[in-house]
């Protein structure tokens, strides 16, 4: 019986794009349907100006843009995270590898 991973192929993930620009940010939203997820998000969270007037969609615009930054950052921070917990699970995997051939000679 195998306990080890050994056997097993570890699959490479390509590379992440990179972030969009702002005025890629900003062309998006000002090509985004009215009934857009985003807008429906905006609302429940009390961002719900009105979209009539350039000055109120300016306004929403840039909401919409500092909320999406937040949301970002949000992003990249469970990133790190996710890093950090992949890389203790390597090792954890790893010293449980050792320990399991470890038993093995034991055994012998």
């Amino acid at each position: 019986m195998n306990l080890g991973s050994k056997g097993k192929k570890r699959s490479v993930l390509p590379s992440r794009p990179d972030p969009p620009t702002v005025d890629q940010i900003l062309e998006d939203i000002s090509q985004a349907p009215s009934n857009d997820p985003i807008f429906s998000i905006l609302e429940k969270i009390g961002q719900d100006s009105p979209r009539s007037s350039p000055d109120s969609d300016t306004e929403l615009k840039f909401q919409q843009c500092r909320r999406f930054v937040e949301l970002n950052q949000q992003l990249q921070e469970a990133q790190k995270r996710l890093l950090l917990q992949r890389a203790e699970l390597q090792t954890a995997g790893e010293q449980l590898e050792r320990d399991v051939a470890e038993v093995k000679g034991r055994a012998l």
